[in-house]
C-alpha cells in the first residue's frame, strides 16, 4: 500500500486541530501521553476481542464501513470483526474508543491515536454517526482513513517538533531507532512520519523478510507498505514496487533478526535520468524494514584502456 499525501488545505486544518489538542496539554514533551489526552478530549477507552464480543454488544446499527452496515444485530459482531478486520473503533455518539485487545501493545498505541483522529476531525463525526445521506463510498472511507492516520502521525510525533528532531540528525537508519525511543512508538510508524516529512527523496519500504516468505506471497504487491517523501513521490512515481523488491533481495542476508544488509541502488525518475540511493534493510522479527536514502544524481563512468 503507497501512502497518499493529503492536500495543503485538508493537513492545514487537521494540523489546527492538532495543535489545539498539543496546546490543551500544555505542550508536553515527547512521548505523548493518551491518558491525558482522553481526558482532555473527554474520551472513554474500552477493550474488546474477537472471541469474546461482550462490550461491543452496544454497538448499534449506526457503525458504517466503507458504506456498508456492518452490524445488523449485535450477535453479528464476531463476524463482523473479521469480515472488515476491524482493530479499532471510535463510536462518536458515545466518545467511546474500542480497542482490540489481542492487538500487540505498540500498535494499539496507534490504533488508540488513529481513533483519536477520528474524533478530533470536525467533518467524520457526520459519516462515522452512519447518517444514510452521507454513506460512505469505498473511495470517501480511504480518505477518512488517511485524515485520522495523518492526524494520528500529528499527534503522537508532535508535528514540527518531530520535524525540527530529525532534521537536527544524520539522515539513515539511526536516526529513525533513535527517534523511536524520544517518541515512545513503533519502529514502522517512526519509520513512516521519518519519510513523509524529509525535504529530500527518501522511500520506505516494510514489509515480508525477503528470503522468508509466506506461502500466499503476493509479487503484485510484495510490501505491505511503500511509504515515500513528497519530493520521492513527485519525482519517482513510475519506480515500481516490485523491482524494489527484488533489489532488496538481492543484498539482503538470511538472517533471523538485526541488520540484512544494504547497498548502493540506482533509481531513474520521471525522467528517464538516473539517481543513487542508499538502501539499508533491518528485521524486527515482525517486518523487514527498508529505507533509501538519495545520495546524488548518478552517472555512468566508462573506464578505457589502451
Amino acid at each position: 500500500m503507497k501512502n497518499i499525501l493529503l492536500r495543503e488545505r485538508t493537513a492545514r486544518d487537521i494540523d489546527e486541530q492538532v495543535a489545539k489538542v498539543l496546546r490543551g496539554l500544555g505542550r508536553p514533551e515527547p512521548p505523548l501521553n493518551l491518558d491525558e489526552v482522553r481526558e482532555l478530549l473527554r474520551l472513554d477507552r474500552a477493550y474488546y476481542s474477537s472471541t469474546e464480543d461482550g462490550v461491543l454488544r452496544e454497538v448499534t446499527h449506526r457503525l458504517l464501513v466503507a458504506g456498508k452496515q456492518v452490524l445488523a444485530r449485535p450477535a453479528l459482531l464476531g463476524e463482523a470483526i473479521r469480515k472488515w478486520s476491524l482493530r479499532a473503533l471510535y463510536l462518536p455518539d458515545r466518545k467511546r474508543i474500542l480497542i482490540d485487545r489481542d492487538l500487540p501493545e505498540p500498535k494499539q498505541r496507534w490504533g488508540e491515536a488513529h481513533e483519536m483522529g477520528h474524533s478530533i476531525i470536525p467533518w467524520h463525526e457526520e459519516t462515522m454517526l452512519g447518517d444514510n445521506k452521507q454513506s460512505l463510498t469505498p473511495s470517501c472511507h480511504e480518505q477518512i482513513e488517511n485524515e485520522a492516520n495523518y492526524a494520528a502521525g500529528q499527534l503522537l510525533f508532535f508535528q514540527q517538533t518531530f520535524v525540527k528532531d530529525a532534521r537536527d540528525l544524520t539522515v539513515g537508519i539511526n536516526a529513525v531507532t533513535t527517534l523511536k525511543k524520544r517518541y515512545g512508538n513503533t519502529i514502522t510508524t517512526t519509520l513512516w512520519r521519518y519519510v513523509e516529512q524529509s525535504q529530500i527523496p527518501l522511500v520506505a519500504c516494510i514489509g515480508h523478510h525477503p528470503h522468508r516468505l509466506p506461502d500466499d506471497f503476493e509479487p503484485g504487491q510484495p510490501f505491505k507498505y511503500f511509504v515515500g517523501s513528497p519530493r520521492f513521490l513527485a519525482q519517482f512515481s513510475n519506480v515500481r514496487e516490485l523491482d524494489i523488491f527484488r533489489t532488496i533481495r538481492g543484498y539482503c542476508l538470511n538472517r533471523r533478526g538485526g541488520s540484512l544488509g544494504a547497498a548502493e541502488v540506482v533509481l531513474a525518475d520521471d525522467n528517464g535520468k538516473n539517481h543513487l540511493f542508499h538502501f539499508e534493510t533491518f528485521f524486527n522479527h515482525y517486518d523487514a524494514l527498508t529505507l533509501g536514502v538519495y545520495k546524488g544524481k548518478h552517472s555512468l563512468v566508462v573506464v578505457g584502456g589502451t
